[in-house]
């Protein structure tokens, strides 16, 4: 049994789940402090090169970790091949009334409804250009999500997220277009064929017309019908956006599930997770990647993601269960 399992993760968990996040989060802030939790040796090394950047190994930290660029550092020191940062939101917002984060042990299993709480674009890019600034980044891609604000109608949402696009384009060195959440009113309606043309289009446009442009990824729903998969991803080709993210958190639940409202993540969203990176793979071209993510609790589960195509993995509710050595217990070592 790991110190985090025994120890820390039981004083985590006597804390409400935001609480305890925000406790972590503020831990990692402080310079080095990751490195004192985890093994002196690297976990086991992949280099892969994908979409022009260099990934020291192929698993990464999935978006809502740190949803405001706060500890990008850290997770490279806790043995990570790259980061997703954000959600972050053109406009600032608190997002929605707490409790919005609930935690199911028993389940390895969490349920949120955080809808997008960022400090906004301009705030996330000033911070994100000071560690730019002050910090050599090798080897350790950061990719930036961004969502739509909850004070922008549906019909102008591509001028919601290009405005955030325009003001982190050059800081990020992929971008995911998120419009799969569960917790902002009508954003999946963005997945409905023309809305997603001409959200992709205005941020594509905008994205080739400069220089460097950027690698964007359409992160996608589980809860998308089967039948509709094959339309999502020929969008994405008739874009020629990098790949596709699958999949975001499930609002779908079995009679077994947490019935909380919200967005379920973790050990109940492994099979669907999967079941529709394995009926996406085949569909992308041959240059597009796909990054799995959703119930990625254990060696077994990154592994079988890797099998169904994936070419990166991502991780969240695992790194609740799992704790600072997460990197070490999916990878093995070096």
């Amino acid at each position: 049994m790991s110190l985090y399992s025994s120890l820390l993760r039981p004083v985590l968990f006597r804390f409400e789940p935001e609480t305890a996040h925000r406790l972590t989060l503020a831990a990692l802030r402080v310079p080095g402090l990751a490195r004192l939790f985890v093994p002196s040796k690297p976990p086991r090394e992949e280099r892969v090169n994908l979409m022009g950047l260099t990934f020291r190994n192929r698993l990464g930290i999935a978006a809502g970790v740190d949803k405001n660029g706060e500890t990008p550092l850290a997770w490279k020191d806790l043995g990570f091949g790259f980061a997703e940062l954000g959600t972050v939101t053109y406009h600032p917002q608190p997002g929605n009334p707490r409790p919005r984060v609930f935690r199911y042990p028993a389940q390895q299993a969490l349920v949120n409804r955080l809808g997008f709480p960022n400090v906004g674009a301009k705030a996330f890019a000033s911070r994100l250009r000071w560690l730019r600034t002050h910090h050599a980044i090798e080897d350790f891609p950061i990719g930036i999500n961004l969502g739509k604000s909850k004070v922008t109608p549906l019909a102008d949402a591509p001028a919601d997220y290009l405005g955030s696009f325009k003001l982190l384009h050059a800081l990020g060195d992929f971008f995911v277009i998120n419009i799969s959440s569960p917790n902002t009113a009508g954003l999946r309606d963005l997945a409905q064929p023309q809305e997603l043309r001409r959200l992709v289009s205005a941020l594509q446009d905008h994205n080739q017309s400069v220089a460097g442009p950027k690698p964007l990824l359409l992160k996608i729903s589980p809860d998308t019908e089967d039948r509709y998969l094959p339309n999502l991803v020929e969008i994405t080709r008739e874009f020629k956006l990098a790949g596709i993210i699958a999949t975001n958190t499930s609002s779908q639940r079995t009679q077994e599930d947490p019935h909380e409202s919200g967005g379920l993540s973790g050990r109940p969203l492994t099979h669907r997770a999967q079941a529709v990176a394995k009926m996406i793979r085949p569909l992308l071209a041959p240059d597009q990647i796909l990054i799995g993510v959703g119930g990625v609790m254990n060696s077994g589960n990154y592994q079988a993601r890797r099998q169904a195509g994936a070419d990166l993995v991502q991780m969240y509710t695992g790194l609740v269960y799992l704790g600072p050595t997460a990197a070490w217990d999916i990878l093995g070592s070096s």
